[in-house]
This record gives structure tokens, sequence and C-alpha cells, in this order.
């Protein structure tokens, strides 16, 4: 069974605790980019294959034909084509674009699952994960590691409860990888914040100081310098992150600093693509227009083809 979720991020922490002094903690959670290719059109379509399909997949389809290569991608048209209206919009292609980024996301929970889903009912409840994660250490109520559980297991299912949109203790697929990812999706925002100022608060008194700001970064040791940017931290905290110069962050300012928004990489490729295929140029796209295009489309954000090239049955 891989590491339990809770007890990783209580590892990590014990990492941090024994780093050394100069290096610095990252809280600040940022979309991955799309490519590592610069986006050139004139110079070539590798920045929207990898952006369509996903980096690792986007190599696989240079084997292909261009006669497979329509044919597979107006398989795929069908899917991002939520609503089955028989037309792809730039919503639709961007919710696309942003799973296939986040493939590895996905693929991450896809490992966790089956040691977590006891009754294998193809549902994951409350119950099931405290009893996995938590049922061993529970059974004694003093565990020598230095771990309060009882803590750790009350703050694992106040998350899990705000995954479960429809509050029947029980999670399905997307509502695991929400408890398990939560800085993935909008309404887990409120708790990966709150979690982040409980671990920094160290006075409690539901804000984040100068000091505790520095101090969950820079592990000081005694007669050794700060590194420089220990001191460029300082002037972005006052600077920037504490926003109305009360000397300390409040959940908003906290949001802003650990969840910034970011420029939407996913919907800027969705634009782009759009724009330079719709012909007709009504906003949205046919199947037509997209296999006119099929060489600008094949291989990026959108397709997923790499596991397509095995999973022939798809097609």
């Amino acid at each position: 069974m891989e590491i339990r979720p809770l007890l990783m991020c209580f590892a990590l922490c014990v990492v941090y605790a024994t780093s050394k002094p100069t290096e610095k903690k990252e809280r600040v959670h940022h979309d991955a980019p799309l490519s590592s290719r610069e986006h050139d059109d004139a110079q070539g379509f590798d920045y929207d294959h990898d952006a369509f399909l996903g980096q690792k997949e986007a190599k696989s389809f240079d084997e292909l034909s261009p006669e497979e290569s329509k044919r597979r991608l107006g398989v795929i048209v069908v899917k991002i084509d939520g609503d089955s209206d028989g037309f792809v919009t730039e919503v639709e292609l961007k919710a696309w674009i942003k799973k296939a980024q986040k493939k590895y996301i996905y693929e991450n929970v896809d490992r966790q699952w089956k040691d977590f889903d006891v009754n294998n009912d193809g549902m994951i409840s409350w119950e099931e994960y405290r009893n996995v994660t938590y049922g061993t250490y529970l059974d004694d109520p003093e565990p020598d590691d230095g771990y309060n559980y009882q803590h750790m297991m009350a703050r694992d299912e106040r998350r899990f409860k705000m995954a479960d949109q429809n509050g029947d203790q029980i999670a399905n697929k997307e509502e695991f990888t929400a408890f398990l990812h939560p800085e993935e999706y909008d309404h887990m925002k409120d708790i990966v914040v709150l979690e982040t100022m409980e671990d920094i608060d160290k006075n409690g008194d539901g804000f984040i100081d100068l000091n505790e700001y520095i101090g969950d970064m820079y592990n000081h040791e005694d007669e050794m310098e700060e590194p420089d940017w220990v001191a460029t931290e300082r002037e972005q905290f006052s600077e920037f992150r504490d926003k109305n110069k009360d000397g300390k962050m409040d959940r908003e300012e906290t949001m802003d600093w650990i969840l910034p928004s970011d420029y939407d990489h996913a919907e800027a490729e969705a634009k782009h693509l759009v724009y330079e295929s719709d012909s007709n140029k009504d906003g949205k796209l046919s199947k037509e227009e997209i296999l006119n295009k099929y060489d600008l489309f094949v291989g990026s954000q959108a397709t997923d083809f790499g596991e397509a090239l095995v999973r022939h049955d798809e097609f």
C-alpha cells in the first residue's frame, strides 16, 4: 500500500523540520506549464500538441498516418463535446485540456483507490478511509512517535466532508480526488487556506505575522547568517503579502499568497485553438472544422493519444 496521504504530509513536515536552514519551503500552488516548448505556430504545433494531449503522450502521435490521426481525432471530438450538441465550445475545450494536464493526479488517485475501497463497491466512505488510515494507530491512545492521530483524523474528516459535495459521507472518484488534491478544486480552496494557516499560525490568533511567515520557510540556527532569500521574503511580506499593512496576513491575504490567480494557460490555449479552427466564426467548432485542422489539434491537450494507441478498443 502507498503511504497514506495525511501521514505523508506529516512525514514531509518532519523533513522540513530537519532540513538545512538555508532551504526554502514552498507553499505556493502554481499550475504546471502546458508545454516546455515555445508557443510559436510559425515554427510548428508542438506546443499545441503538448497542451492538447499532455506532454508525455504527445510524442506517440508522430507514429500515426494523417488518415489514422483524423479518424482518432474524430472519436475524441465526441468525448470533448460534453453536452452532445455537435459542437465544441471554448469551455468544453478548456475543461478537456485541464483534464489532460492533470492526468498524473488521476493516476495517483487510481493507484490509491483500491487500498481504500475495502468493500469494492466503487465508492470510498469516510469509515473506510478512517479505518484503513488510522485503525491501527487509534488502538494505541498514547503512541510514542509524537503524533496526535486524533487531531490528524479530525482534520482529515473535515477535509473529507468538504470534498463530499452531496454530504452522504461517501466519496466517488471525483470527490476522492478533491480530498487528496484539494488545491486543484475551487470549492476546496477554503480548506487549503485554513490548513495552511493552522500550520503556520503558532500563536493561534487566526493570522500569520511576519515571524510566523519567515519561521515556516526558514529554520534559523544560532551563529548562522540569514541567506539573501530570507531578506527578500521579509520585503515580500511587507510590500505584497500584507496588503492592508496591519502587520499580519488574514484569510484573504493568505489565499492570494498560496493560491495566486495565475494566467490561465488552458483557457488561452482553448481560445487559440478555436480562433485558428473556427472557419465560419460562430464561436464554436464543428467536428468538420476540427478535422480540417487536425495537424493543429492532434497531439495537443485535448486528446490523450498516448493511452489511446494502446487501447485500440476505444477506436
